[in-house]
């Protein structure tokens, strides 16, 4: 149960329970079976750890003094439906609950010790400036500039993939997975981020904001340098298209028999929203 001071908890539940893809929590599901894992309550902790750190960063990114949006997931962002001071210490909080639920899940595990801290490890390093924060930071310092494609990706690799391949990793090591699995699982979730953020920049461009269930347009609008910018509506879509399949190929070629896996990178380059 959240139990936080002066409303946040309100706001918490509200970030955390709205509509969305779980694209993260399902892919640590998928990379647990592919590895013949066989501990599903705990990693479904895993799971809802990575889910609550996503749904964090969603707040962060929306405020005013970042993305400044008005729309996600189909209804108001939190600080149009409450307030700033209160969205932004919602996401303050939903890191330390994202850290209990993880404890808990890991707790459930039996796995060697040194096997968790790789799980905690892989977590927040995706999450911070080595990852999702330092992407986000890069992302703000890019608007109005020309951005060549390879700090295009560089920025995309953070803020938005570092999360994606760190959920197959926290899957693969939630089986205890032999290292080169492990390996072949990030590189599947290396491909798969990139190939979603590719996909969202095609899907801003043109979709509406009903269809996206949050607000479209919105680079162009920031002026901000996309794969569509840089490759045109049709190249982003085949790059995209190219990065699934490369997804796939990294799971045949270390073995990993998984049909949900390779649904996944189909459905991230051919989702509606």
């Amino acid at each position: 149960m959240l139990e936080t001071a002066s409303g946040v908890d309100e706001v918490m539940r509200y970030s955390l329970l709205g509509e969305g893809k779980r694209l993260r929590p399902t892919l640590v599901f998928a990379a647990h079976e592919a590895l013949n894992g066989r501990s599903p309550d705990g990693v479904a902790e895993l799971a809802a750890a990575v889910e609550v750190v996503h749904a964090y960063s969603l707040v962060h990114d929306d405020l005013p003094c970042m993305d400044n949006d008005d729309l996600r997931r189909g209804r108001p962002t939190a600080h149009r439906a409450f307030d700033v001071p209160r969205a932004t210490r919602a996401g303050y909080e939903m890191v330390a609950l994202a850290a209990r639920i993880l404890a808990r899940g890991l707790a459930a595990l039996d796995l060697p010790p040194a096997r968790r801290r790789e799980i905690a490890l892989e977590l927040f390093r995706a999450a911070g400036a080595g990852g999702m924060i330092g992407g986000q930071a890069l992302d703000l310092e890019a608007e109005a500039k020309a951005l060549p494609i390879d700090a295009l990706e560089e920025v995309h690799r953070r803020k938005t993939g570092a999360l994606i391949a760190a959920s197959c990793v926290i899957g693969g090591l939630s089986a205890d997975g032999t290292a080169s699995r492990v390996e072949a699982l990030r590189a599947y979730g290396d491909a798969i981020g990139l190939a979603f953020q590719i996909a969202d920049d095609v899907l801003d461009a043109t979709a509406t904001s009903d269809q996206l269930g949050k607000t479209a347009g919105k680079d162009a609008a920031h002026a901000k340098a996309t794969f569509v910018t840089l490759l045109g509506v049709g190249a982003a879509r085949v790059e995209a298209e190219r990065l699934a399949a490369k997804a796939v190929d990294h799971l045949r070629d270390a073995g990993l028999v998984s049909p949900m896996l390779v649904e996944l990178a189909h459905y991230i380059v051919t989702r509606p929203n």
